[in-house]
């Protein structure tokens, strides 16, 4: 009983550690790493946007349909940011000029944008994405063409062997820290978060800042919602985003609101995500009942549970940028 249980431990971790996982891994990371980053600087902005699905969907069905009606990527990535861009502007409106609840926004956004999003993407659902885009992905820019030796295969396949996508994504995480820690604008932007009317008082433009990076955060939702039809799955279904913008809301708490950690933790959440399906290929662990598909798909949402009561208990650690739910009234400065 005990060697077998041993055996399935060691099946696991040869699956969970293979260059092939890993890769797949990297891979399904890039969507909740795109949204975690554009959350993250909503939230540094003062505002927790819940809307994250919906701005996926909506970017994903504006720039897959643009991809699919003219067959160029820069314009699909262009209606991407609109698309997604337009619902972050609503949900920036109702919360900074008029100052509505923002869990009560964030969550119609989702609703909205997802029912629009369905509406749009039905018109290009019997379609894929067109050659000369889907050509683009097949390029690996990091690849090594002849790996010499079983450790350099192992990295190439790992981490090489991806998309312009993924490592722009990773870059583009890593830009973000650069510019929050490192620039005037960025601390601009965590002063607004943290203290909104010293902020104000110092001269900054708080509303015009919380319109920006809303926005701003909202486009790159919709950016790595689009990798999904486009390169992912190369083709449209409803609700194709399957709850991972909820995710990203955790995701952004599980990476102390750092763009640079949200590159790992995208990767933990992408990895567990397709942990199921690939635990299926194995005999010796799809018969075990604990690693049935349908049980495993939970591990991410377990997962953002165990996070939220972690950062609950910990009494000591950063609650993050502390006028995030806050409406702001510059006549009680």
């Amino acid at each position: 009983m005990i060697g077998d249980f041993f055996s399935s431990i060691g099946s696991l971790l040869s699956i969970v550690f293979s260059a092939s996982f890993i890769a797949s891994g990297v891979a399904f990371s890039v969507v909740m790493l795109l949204g975690t980053v554009g959350e993250l600087i909503t939230e540094r902005a003062g505002h927790l946007n819940l809307g994250v699905e919906g701005m996926m969907l909506l970017g994903a069905s504006m720039g897959y349909y643009t991809a699919v009606r003219s067959s160029n990527l820069f314009l699909a990535l262009l209606f991407a940011c609109i698309g997604a861009g337009f619902g972050a502007l609503l949900y920036a409106i109702l919360t900074v000029t008029l100052r509505v609840n923002q869990n009560v926004a964030g969550l119609a956004l989702s609703i909205f944008g997802a029912g629009l999003a369905n509406a749009l993407g039905s018109k290009v659902a019997n379609t894929t994405t067109p050659d000369n885009i889907a050509k683009v992905f097949t390029w690996k820019p990091l690849s090594l063409t002849s790996p010499s030796g079983p450790f350099l295969s192992y990295i190439n396949k790992a981490f090489l062997s991806h998309d312009i996508y993924v490592y722009l994504a990773v870059l583009l995480a890593i830009a973000t820290t650069v510019f929050l820690f490192k620039t005037r604008a960025g601390l601009e932007l965590r002063l607004t978060g943290e203290n909104t009317a010293a902020a104000d008082a110092s001269g900054i433009k708080v509303t015009r800042i919380k319109y920006l990076y809303i926005i701003l955060g909202g486009m790159l939702c919709g950016i790595g919602g689009l990798y999904l039809p486009l390169v992912q799955q190369g083709s449209w279904t409803n609700n194709m985003t399957a709850g991972q913008g909820w995710l990203v809301v955790a995701l952004v708490i599980f990476v102390r609101w750092h763009p640079v950690k949200a590159i790992a933790g995208a990767y933990v959440f992408g990895s567990l995500t397709i942990l199921g399906f690939s635990v299926q290929l194995n005999e010796k662990l799809s018969s075990i009942p604990i690693f049935n598909q349908y049980i495993m798909s939970m591990f991410p949402y377990l997962l953002t549970i165990i996070v939220l009561i972690a950062f609950s208990s910990r009494k000591k650690a950063w609650p993050g940028p502390k006028e995030i739910g806050r409406p702001y009234f510059r006549e009680e400065r």
